[in-house]
C-alpha cells in the first residue's frame, strides 16, 4: 500500500509542478466577433488585454506543448476565481503516467486521480486527498493560486507580461476556434519582466515575482511571446516560447470561455484514499 500511495503522489506532483509552470493567471476571455480595432497600436492592444483581467472570474482552458523537465504534456481545465475551485486533466506524455492525471480543488481540499492504474495500486481506490491545512496551504488559496502554491496558478498572467516587451508588433489575422483575432508578437527578459512590476499593485507584483522565480527557476532568460485578442481585446490564446537551461519550454493555451459557472465536486469517498490518514498510519506502524 506504501508504494501505491507513493505512486499516487508521484503523479499527483507532476501534475502539481505542470500546473505551475505553464499556468500563470491574468487577462482572458474569448467573446465572438471581429479582430481587435486596427488603429490601435500593439503595444496599447497588449496593455488593453491586460486590463481586461479585473473582470474574470472564472476560466475555462486547453493547454497543449512542451515543459523543461517534463516533456510534452497536454490537458484541459477549469477554474473558478471566488471561491477557489479547480478541475484538471492533464497527460504528461514523457513520463511514465498511465493515461491522465486529474485533479480537483474542492474546499481546502485537493484530490489527485489517476484512473484504473492507480486503483489497481490502492486497493481499487483511484483517488488521493491532500488535506491543504495540514500541508499548510490553505491560507495561499486565493485568486492567484487557486490549487494552491504550485498546484495551478491563475491561467494567463504570463500573457500580461507581453506589456514588458519593447518590441511588440502585430503579426497579422488569424482565425483561432472560429474566433478572429489579432495576432502579436514580441520578445522580453526577466529583466524587462521586473521591470515591468513597477507601479504595479501588490497583489499583482507578488503573483508576477512567483512566475519570475519559476521562470529562473527553468533557466528561462528570454521568453517569445505571441498573443491573440479578439474584438473584445481580450486574449484568446498565448503561446510562450524559451530555450531554457532545463529544456525548451513551448507552451500554447488557448482559452475556450470566461465568466461561466464553474462547479467542482469531489470524488466518492468509497474512491478515496485520506494522506493524512495513511502518513498517520505509517508512522504508528
Amino acid at each position: 500500500m506504501k508504494s501505491a500511495v507513493r505512486g499516487a503522489m508521484e503523479r499527483g506532483a507532476v501534475g502539481a509542478v505542470l500546473g505551475a509552470l505553464v499556468l500563470g493567471g491574468g487577462a482572458v476571455a474569448c467573446t465572438k466577433g471581429g479582430a481587435q480595432e486596427p488603429r490601435m497600436t500593439p503595444a496599447a492592444a497588449v496593455a488593453a488585454a491586460a486590463k481586461n483581467a479585473d473582470a474574470v472570474t472564472s476560466l475555462h482552458y486547453r493547454m497543449k506543448g512542451t515543459v523543461p523537465g517534463a516533456g510534452r504534456v497536454s490537458g484541459e481545465a477549469a477554474m473558478r476565481v471566488k471561491p477557489p475551485a479547480m478541475s484538471m486533466k492533464m497527460t504528461v506524455e514523457d513520463q511514465a503516467v498511465h493515461g491522465p492525471v486529474e485533479i480537483r480543488l474542492v474546499g481546502k481540499a485537493m484530490y489527485v486521480g489517476g484512473g484504473a492504474e492507480a486503483a489497481k495500486e490502492m486497493g481499487g481506490k483511484s483517488w488521493v486527498k491532500f488535506d491543504m491545512a495540514t500541508l499548510g496551504m490553505d491560507k495561499r488559496l486565493n485568486s492567484g493560486e487557486l490549487g494552491g502554491g504550485r498546484t495551478g496558478q491563475n491561467p494567463a498572467q504570463e500573457s500580461t507580461f507581453l506589456t514588458g516587451s519593447k518590441n511588440v508588433k502585430k503579426v497579422g489575422t488569424e482565425t483561432v476556434d472560429g474566433v478572429r483575432t489579432t495576432h502579436y508578437k514580441g520578445t522580453l527578459t526577466l529583466a524587462d519582466l521586473r521591470a515591468s512590476l513597477k507601479g504595479e499593485d501588490r497583489q499583482t507584483r507578488e503573483l508576477r515575482e512567483k512566475s519570475l522565480k519559476q521562470y529562473e527557476e527553468m533557466g528561462a532568460d528570454t521568453i517569445t511571446m505571441d498573443m491573440w485578442m479578439d474584438g473584445g481585446n481580450r486574449a484568446k490564446q498565448f503561446r510562450m516560447r524559451s530555450d531554457a537551461a532545463k529544456g525548451p519550454l513551448d507552451m500554447t493555451i488557448t482559452f475556450l470561455d470566461f465568466n461561466k459557472p464553474v462547479t467542482v465536486t469531489a470524488p466518492p469517498a468509497r474512491d478515496t484514499v485520506d494522506l493524512g490518514d495513511m502518513m498517520k498510519g505509517a508512522a504508528q506502524g
